[in-house]
């Protein structure tokens, strides 16, 4: 087994500069496992401290059954691949993938047999005996892949490997970088500050800030049920809308003029004359060039193409932005007034910043 536990793990820098507050997760065996969040919210100094490139200044780390707290980086059997791949640049590719190998004092000969199996299993067999200047940026990403696969880690740590290629390149790395890790079945976390990256990719996302972890859930329970406002304006390429509100006497939330039911899993737990704050994502907002019941109603001011979609921000009473995606069948005019209807099933309530739910 080689899941990763950590206990009550902090680390805190001179000056009492706190990058993580006693964090307490489990990330099971084989499982993809991202930790996503803005800059500075602490997910770089987390994998680093798995690694241990970093000290941790209290709690446990256990890796299968062992405590690697104290334990140096090359003794914790964890293969890391960074940001700008840290490839050496006066080695040929095969020598790259082997360099682990070399380390562990594995044969001459063997580490050359494994280093040119894991390049062509990766596809860069053509490419063994080039140096990294002389390759892609995704061919460069894959030639630290495999030297990270060439000594069979228990688990692989990934810090934003992705940053450094272009869109497209990107996309069909994270493909190639998923259907991999599922094959070979090691436990893998993965540092983005992409939220498309950590839906597409993870089995599992655990959303940081300020060195605490603040929801951790499958990318549909985070996507869909966000468990805080700081989380549900952090998640979707499109931001939750997020709109004050008041609840009224007959079980619905007074929100820009409109007259919404307060969401069912909420209703226990809301009383008369509260401020709340309502939210809905712009996919779960339908279009409507009439007035309707419960919809929301703005003036037109914005549409941004999304492609087979458009992304539109209606100002509505107050001065309050709402964000609506409509299909491409419509075409919403700047300066007209336009019409959004909430999924009942799919809005949310927050109080104090927090999820409301039943009790």
């Amino acid at each position: 087994m080689a899941d990763i536990t950590l206990d009550r793990l902090a680390k805190v820098y001179p000056g009492g500069v706190r990058a993580l507050n006693d964090l307490g997760l489990t990330v099971k065996d084989g499982e993809f496992f991202a930790l996503l969040g803005p800059s500075g919210c602490g997910k770089s100094t987390l994998l680093r401290t798995i690694a241990g490139l970093e000290a941790a200044s209290g709690g446990t780390i256990r890796i299968g059954d062992r405590d690697v707290t104290a334990l140096q980086p090359g003794e914790r059997d964890i293969a890391m691949v960074f940001q700008d791949y840290a490839l050496f640049p006066h080695m040929t590719v095969n020598e790259n993938i082997a360099y682990p190998l070399k380390i562990k004092k594995v044969g001459k000969a063997e580490r050359a047999r494994k280093a040119q199996e894991t390049a062509e299993e990766l596809g860069l067999g053509h490419l063994a005996e080039r140096r990294p200047g002389q390759l892609s940026g995704g061919q460069q990403q894959r030639a630290a892949l495999a030297r990270a696969m060439a000594c069979h880690p228990k688990v692989f740590l990934f810090d934003e490997p992705l940053s450094n290629l272009d869109a497209r390149m990107r996309l069909e790395a994270r493909t190639f970088l998923k259907k991999l890790q599922r094959e070979l079945g090691v436990t893998t976390v993965f540092v983005t500050h992409d939220q498309a990256e950590a839906l597409a990719m993870a089995d599992r996302i655990a959303v940081m800030e300020g060195g605490e972890l603040r929801q951790v859930g499958t990318p549909t329970e985070v996507f869909r049920r966000p468990a805080s406002t700081f989380v549900a304006s952090f998640i979707g390429s499109t931001p939750m809308n997020l709109l004050d509100g008041e609840t009224t006497g007959d079980a619905t939330v007074r929100v820009c003029g409109a007259e919404l039911p307060v969401p069912e899993e909420a209703a226990s737990s809301v009383e008369d004359g509260e401020k709340v704050v309502y939210g809905i994502r712009p996919e779960y907002l339908r279009w409507t060039d009439e007035p309707a019941p419960g919809a929301l109603e703005g003036t037109v001011s914005v549409v941004e193409n999304l492609g087979s979609a458009q992304l539109v921000t209606l100002e509505c009473e107050g001065g309050t932005s709402v964000q609506v995606v409509v299909d491409e069948d419509h075409e919403p005019v700047i300066g007209g007034q336009g019409h959004a209807l909430p999924r009942a099933d799919r809005a949310l309530l927050y109080r104090d910043g927090n999820l409301v739910t039943a009790g």
